[in-house]
């Protein structure tokens, strides 16, 4: 048997990881390998099995706090620039009782109701791109409706300027796409900071004059008499910026993709727009907008099916395998819009589960919708051997879509 090798800066990974997948969850599904991480290689884990996976993301013998693992001054002597270390203070990189505080300060600003009430909204800035692309033959969909809707809509709700949203993405692309390069990685460096100076400008001006957006309700959120720190400000607005278009990005143009190359399921969904709920339950399922979890690491020893799991080893739990895993789902590399049940895992399981899962349905319903509703003989405009995916460990994105809408 051909070894197959774990890499995720492979070309072949990065076109078409599932094939790797599948060779894991059956004869490896706890597949050790190392990582290059902090300059030095850490020995990690891969979990490709769905109840694995699931079993994992609620194991309190993993942890997501580096500082449990790493004290101060080995985190000092490892990271290249302490100036970034914000970038860790969110949520998704705490346990409880931080995370717990934590999700609960957000959650009084981000509620499901508050995000029901977008529904309007979304499909005003839908309608509007649209007629954009209505007026060509032709068509980049990242460019022209899958980037600009998410961001249009968290700007709006953050109270973040028009002018401000192509710089976003810059931020956004810059954080996202992987490289070993050394210069790539301090100019990395240098709009991450540019970034946090923003953050830092719209704080002060939301704190002076508070305004009815998400900012203002992160400053003033309150529990317990406590409120969310700067560094913790600084870190939650940069995760629900970036983590908070780029999801719904990936499912737009993932999905779309999707369904032109299974075109009867594309036609299917042209004949019965009512099953979009279950269609978007299957493209976050089948396209994995989010390929492997944001890094757990293990708290203490343990053995897991066999493997000795070691006190500060990495573990990668891919729950774009676990959502291809045939023991869970039937016929999982099939794309069926109208599956049910659909116990996928595309927006994590457990306390981490993702704040953001009912913005990025809503959003993603309602564009694949108004999107073939009004171009219903959409077809690539590119063959598929042209299709490039970028450069990240974490999300799965195109790097553009070329469309025809004739």
């Amino acid at each position: 048997m051909e070894k197959v090798v774990f890499d995720i800066t492979s070309p072949e990974y990065r076109k078409d990881p599932y094939p790797v997948y599948a060779h894991f969850r059956e004869h490896d599904p706890v597949h050790y390998f190392t990582f290059k991480g902090f300059q030095e290689e850490v020995p990690s884990w891969l979990i490709t099995r769905y109840d694995d996976c699931v079993a994992l993301l609620r194991d309190n013998r993993l942890t997501k706090d580096v500082n449990n693992i790493f004290s101060k001054e080995d985190l000092q002597k490892r990271s290249e620039d302490r100036d970034l270390a914000f970038l860790s203070e969110h949520m998704l990189m705490k346990d409880p009782p931080d995370h717990t505080r934590l999700r609960s300060l957000v959650h009084q600003v981000f509620t499901p109701r508050m995000i029901e009430n977008l529904r309007t909204r979304i499909e005003e800035i839908a309608d509007q791109l649209l007629d954009e692309m209505e007026k060509k033959s032709t068509g980049e969909l990242l460019s022209d409706f899958a980037f600009p809707l998410p961001i249009i809509v968290i700007s709006e709700m953050m109270g973040i300027p028009p002018e401000k949203r192509e710089q976003f993405r810059i931020w956004s692309n810059a954080l996202i796409d992987e490289s070993n390069d050394e210069s790539k990685i301090k100019d990395t460096q240098l709009k991450m900071k540019a970034f946090k100076n923003y953050i830092g400008e719209l704080i002060k001006a939301r704190r002076e004059h508070p305004t009815d957006d998400v900012i203002s309700g992160l400053v003033q959120a309150e529990e317990n008499g406590e409120k969310l720190s700067e560094e913790e400000l600084f870190s939650m607005l940069f995760l629900l910026i970036i983590a908070g278009h780029e999801t719904t990005v990936n499912l737009i143009a993932n999905g779309t993709l999707a369904l032109l190359k299974h075109p009867d399921q594309f036609k299917r969904l042209k004949e019965q727009p009512e099953l979009i709920g279950t269609a978007v339950e299957e493209l976050l399922r089948f396209t994995n907008p989010v390929q492997i979890t944001t890094q757990r690491w293990a708290n203490e020893d343990f053995v897991f099916h066999g493997q000795p799991i070691k006190k500060g080893d990495g573990v990668w739990i891919a729950i774009g395998s676990a959502n291809r895993d045939p023991a869970q789902f039937k016929k999982p590399e099939e794309l069926d819009i109208g599956r049910t049940p659909n116990r996928h895992i595309a927006f994590g399981f457990g306390i981490h589960f993702c704040l953001g899962a009912p913005l990025a349905r809503l959003e993603g319903q309602i564009a694949l919708n108004a999107l073939f509703k009004r171009f219903p003989h959409m077809e690539l405009a590119i063959e598929e051997d042209q299709i490039k995916w970028r450069n990240a460990s974490i999300f799965r994105g195109l790097v553009e879509l070329p469309v025809r809408f004739s």
